[in-house]
């Protein structure tokens, strides 16, 4: 077992929820609650990383953080040292592909909050982010959980869009599905399966959770 990759995945899955966390807050508001131009584009951007292949992803991501690009090349003058094939490039990347992942199950929850309850809140003066923060969110906490722990599991098992904006460097940037792929190919089928096995629990535990949120939460029947 590769605990080294381990251990960088739980960081990885760590620091890109929490980063996710305020961006998602924001967008689920806007996509629950806001009436503008150009919503129904908003919804298919932050639902790209479900359907399109990760090798298209990470292409364009590669792109996008590259050192000829604007970020990438910002990112080199300060650092001294490039985004792609690091571990904060791997962080800006989770966090776009676990986008979808935290953002549906919060947008649906919200959007089976009782309307007559924000409106009351309205009427006392609450300001709408103060309505938003403690009124909706805490009706929609199933939601928000849900949405947390799938983007973490999900940021656990990536591997297209991790070798490609990554690779595969230990200690930096291998992940454990990274390890998994290293040990099938150099025909460590023990190792492999052990760390198969890790990855087949944690995923069916965060199934077994989100499924018992959905079946608790009225708004989701």
């Amino acid at each position: 077992m590769d605990w080294e990759a381990v251990r960088l995945s739980l960081r990885l899955a760590s620091a890109s929820t929490l980063v996710l966390l305020p961006i998602g807050l924001i967008l689920a508001y806007l996509l629950a609650f806001g009436r503008f131009r150009g919503k129904a584009v908003v919804e298919a951007l932050t639902s790209l990383p479900l359907i399109l292949p990760p090798t298209v992803l990470g292409f364009y991501l590669i792109v996008a953080l590259g050192p000829r690009s604007p970020i990438g090349h910002a990112w080199e003058s300060l650092t001294g040292s490039p985004l792609v094939f690091s571990f904060s490039g791997l962080l800006l990347a989770q966090v776009f592909t676990n986008l979808p992942f935290f953002l549906q199950p919060l947008v649906s929850s919200l959007g089976g909050v009782d309307r007559r309850l924000l409106e009351v809140a309205s009427t006392l003066n609450s300001s709408r982010s103060g309505t938003y923060l403690r009124v909706a969110l805490p009706l929609a906490w199933r939601g928000l959980l849900s949405g947390v722990i799938l983007s973490f599991a999900h940021a656990i098992g990536e591997f297209g869009v991790v070798l490609m904006v990554g690779g595969n460097l230990p200690g930096r940037t291998r992940t454990a599905s990274i390890a998994l792929f290293d040990q099938v190919q150099s025909f460590d089928m023990a190792g492999a399966n052990r760390t198969a096995m890790l990855l087949l629990g944690f995923a069916f535990a965060v199934l077994v959770c989100t499924a018992w949120l959905r079946g608790k939460d009225p708004l989701w029947r």
